[in-house]
């Protein structure tokens, strides 16, 4: 009689035999608003906290015991200072999760956050933990001063691959210039992208997954110069400029136009402050289990987690990066762009969204529905767990199916996250 397949299997192919057939669903979503950095409502605010008070939501809005959590993987683009020493440990305690929930912190820079939800899937998927929390965390108000000044290069890379110490804005208006990407366009663009977020934050469209956090903030006088702590609580996004116009967006300087002398930098440039992602500081999370535990809880999942791809492209163009990813990510699962139904493609800078728009062919009716990082801001690890949460509620009033987050990421690569909505 022959051997049975799985007995002539290693025990590591074996163990993974008896847990396929696993299902990963987000079962919950929560997240802080976003507040403007140095002065916004967060610039004092430990990431511990902010991410603590993600995942205790999260938990609360999923209906479990955080006992029942056994990881938490948390994203951070800047993991130091307010947001070092292992946070996704720290905040995992500050949410009141036991001393056995373990945390490991991801830096993927801006796909920290999707790249911790798609982490927090694969142990669920592949080691068989029933319930794990994905999500991400940024306090550029107290970290980004901090960072080391001035990069520290490597003489091998710096010969061969100089792009990946390139400051991101050159890495967009590299992009902008070499493949046509007209200032208007980009100035239309990042209107759009704050019309549509006005819009949605009058008719509540993000306010199921805010919760509202108190903390206390500096307060600088103009005057003076003091500064005063004031107890402030944080309940939507304040980085919207509702009253954008495009003629103001078209009269800003760009950002790399002219050397602080005011001698010429680089004519081309055309990244402004206004067709940018915004500063800002927040925290989100996603509660991820096995769909069997959910339905034995009674938990309406908010979507189902289906695959997670990144891919590489010149440093000096990172911005093209999900066009990279995203061709991968479809062909791994039989499907077109035109399958999908919602769009969450990370606006770093209008370019970024626009060129990848044009290169995979997306409808710009599907995309950034809601406005994006150009409007509501951009705490690099926090952004793509935002807008996993983001794009499965969105999704389930639309009655759509198939929804992607994707986005570039600082050194040349892309990310995108497939998700089907519940």
């Amino acid at each position: 009689t022959p051997t049975p397949a799985a007995a002539r299997l290693p025990p590591f192919a074996t163990t993974m035999s008896l847990i396929s057939g696993r299902t990963a669903v987000i079962a919950s979503t929560a997240r802080t608003g976003l507040a403007k950095s140095f002065r916004g409502k967060f610039n004092d605010t430990h990431g511990a906290a902010m991410t603590g008070h993600a995942i205790q939501h999260a938990i609360e809005r999923a209906g479990i015991d955080p006992a029942e959590v056994e990881d938490v993987f948390i994203g951070c683009g800047i993991p130091e200072g307010a947001t070092g020493m292992n946070i996704a440990r720290n905040a995992a305690l500050w949410a009141g999760c036991p001393v056995t929930t373990s945390g490991a912190t991801i830096n993927r820079f801006c796909s920290s956050g999707l790249q911790a939800v798609a982490s927090a899937a694969h142990t669920v998927l592949a080691e068989g933990s029933p319930v794990a929390i994905g999500g991400g965390v940024d306090s550029i108000s107290l970290c980004q001063p901090g960072m080391v000044k001035g990069v520290v290069t490597e003489k091998k890379l710096m010969k061969t691959y100089p792009g990946i110490w390139m400051p991101m804005i050159n890495t967009a208006d590299i992009v902008a210039e070499r493949y046509g990407v007209s200032r208007e366009d980009l100035d239309q663009y990042s209107l759009l992208s704050q019309q549509r977020t006005a819009a949605a934050q009058a008719a509540g469209l993000y306010d199921a997954e805010i919760a509202p956090m108190d903390t206390v903030m500096n307060v600088v006088d103009r005057e003076t110069k003091e500064v005063s702590r004031v107890e402030v609580t944080v309940t939507h996004d304040d980085c919207n400029r509702p009253d954008t116009t495009y003629e103001a967006l078209a009269g800003m300087t760009p950002i790399m136009r002219f050397k602080k002398d005011g001698s010429d930098l680089n004519p081309n440039a055309t990244v402004t402050a206004g067709n940018a992602s915004q500063l800002s500081d927040g925290a989100a999370a996603q509660v991820v289990m096995e769909e069997k535990l959910a339905q034995q809880k009674g938990i309406e999942a908010l979507g189902i987690f289906k695959g997670f791809v990144v891919g590489g492209c010149e440093p000096d163009e990172m911005g093209i990066g999900p066009a990279v990813a995203v061709p991968r990510l479809l062909s791994r699962h039989g499907l077109t762009v035109d399958d999908i139904d919602l769009w969450e493609l990370n606006e770093a800078f209008a370019v970024v969204a626009l060129e990848n728009q044009r290169r995979l062919g997306i409808d710009p009716e599907k995309m950034n529905v809601n406005g994006g990082s150009i409007s509501i801001g951009h705490p690099f690890g926090m952004t793509g767990s935002r807008q996993v949460g983001h794009i499965l509620l969105e999704g389930k009033r639309r009655g759509a199916k198939n929804v992607v987050v994707t986005m570039c990421i600082g050194g040349g690569m892309g990310a995108a996250g497939l998700f089907e909505v519940a």
